[in-house]
């Protein structure tokens, strides 16, 4: 049995659900889309994007003058930059590098057509100075400390390159506060041995110097022996004289280094042949003297004819030591001519030499083309700065 009180809290009960249901009935199709779609608000459309857009690009130009006045300040530092960078010399020179030992006959060219596509099988590359070795010599610093103190002639006064190199970029006066510098000279004819030690650590930073920004050593074509090297400075005199005698140096070095094996052993047998024609030419001088003694020896005494027997004897040794000498000799000259490598240039630096030279129009266009750039990029850091603290 349900009582009174029961009865009425069901009846209650029923039309809250109806009045809810009937409430739920009267939700739009729209109104539940835009619920089921509640979870995609941070996705951004198309015409949001526009608008931001839109946005951004009112924003700048509302900067105009700003960013107008940058660019001018830009445009005058580009232009101040021109006036005072110095124009750059580079001077080229070429040469082609034969070597008839580093060759190998056929076999030589088979490993080297290996070597292209990879394979290493030996026999090429094994030499001191072959390959790219060459390239790393003419950068290393015993060939830029010699180059350097080579004597050359600027305008009617012997000077070492390295003297030409500190006053062209004038470096004494940067030097002013640096009491060791003050009477700092490398003067012609100075032995790099008794250089000190502050002496040897500016070769040191002119070496890196160098190598690193003014000297350039690359072969034209990997599959030729021909090798470009480049210098660039601010002096003109300077460019060319580098690259000429750095070349001469390393050549040189090159030369006797691969041909000094050959060249020792050619010494040794032209001492050895000089002497042992010395020794016959005495030997010979001795007979004579001998029988001018007794130009009619008495028959019946043979003691008196052992002594130009004895140098007959002497002159017969030394002539066929002699000969065999001359024979290694002389092969020993063909294989030091056959071994010395033939480096040929092809193209030497010519005055005047290429200039290049950063434009008074080009600093004021990039200088103002950057000035804008850079503020209009700070203008939106700003903003963005802002937009994210609010």
């Amino acid at each position: 049995m349900i009582s009174n009180d029961q009865q009425g809290d069901f009846l209650t009960f029923s039309s809250r659900e109806e009045s809810a249901g009937a409430g739920n009935s009267d939700t739009s199709p729209k109104e539940i889309l835009n619920n089921t779609n509640s979870g995609n608000d941070d996705e951004i459309s198309l015409k949001e994007l526009i608008l931001r857009i839109r946005e951004w690009w009112n924003y700048i130009l509302s900067k105009w003058f700003v960013i107008f006045v940058a660019g001018i300040i830009g445009a005058l530092i580009g232009l101040a930059y021109a006036f005072y960078k110095k124009p750059v010399y580079t001077a080229e020179l070429s040469f082609a590098l034969e070597d008839d030992k580093a060759g190998g006959g056929g076999l030589g060219g088979a490993l080297g057509l290996a070597s292209q596509f990879g394979f290493d099988l030996g026999g090429s590359g094994g030499g001191a100075f072959s390959g790219d070795n060459l390239l790393v010599l003419m950068k290393s610093r015993t060939m830029i400390q010699k180059t350097l103190l080579t004597p050359v002639d600027v305008n009617g006064k012997k000077q070492t390159l390295v003297e030409l190199y500190i006053d062209f970029n004038q470096l004494r006066d940067k030097w002013k506060d640096k009491p060791e510098f003050k009477n700092l000279l490398f003067e012609v004819g100075n032995d790099p041995k008794q250089f000190t030690r502050t002496q040897d650590s500016l070769i040191g930073e002119f070496h890196k110097t160098l190598t690193k920004s003014n000297l350039s050593v690359a072969k034209i074509d990997k599959k030729l022996s021909i090798i470009s090297v480049k210098v660039n400075s601010g002096n003109e005199l300077f460019s060319k004289y580098f690259t000429e005698i750095l070349v001469k140096e390393v050549a040189d070095f090159y030369v006797e280094t691969k041909t000094k094996k050959s060249y020792q052993n050619v010494s040794i047998l032209q001492h050895q042949t000089d002497s042992v024609r010395r020794q016959l030419n005495g030997a010979l001088s001795g007979v004579a003297a001998s029988l001018d003694v007794n130009p009619n020896p008495n028959p019946s005494r043979q003691i008196l004819r052992v002594p130009s027997q004895r140098r007959q004897v002497d002159v017969q040794a030394n002539q066929a030591i002699l000969t065999e000498l001359v024979k290694n000799l002389e092969i020993s000259k063909v294989s030091l001519r056959k071994e010395t490598p033939l480096i040929q240039v092809i193209d030497r630096p010519v005055l005047p030499l290429q200039k290049e030279k950063f434009g008074k129009l080009k600093g004021l266009l990039l200088g103002g083309f950057l000035g804008g750039l850079f503020t209009v990029m700070f203008l939106f850091s700003k903003r963005i700065f802002k937009s994210i603290m609010a």
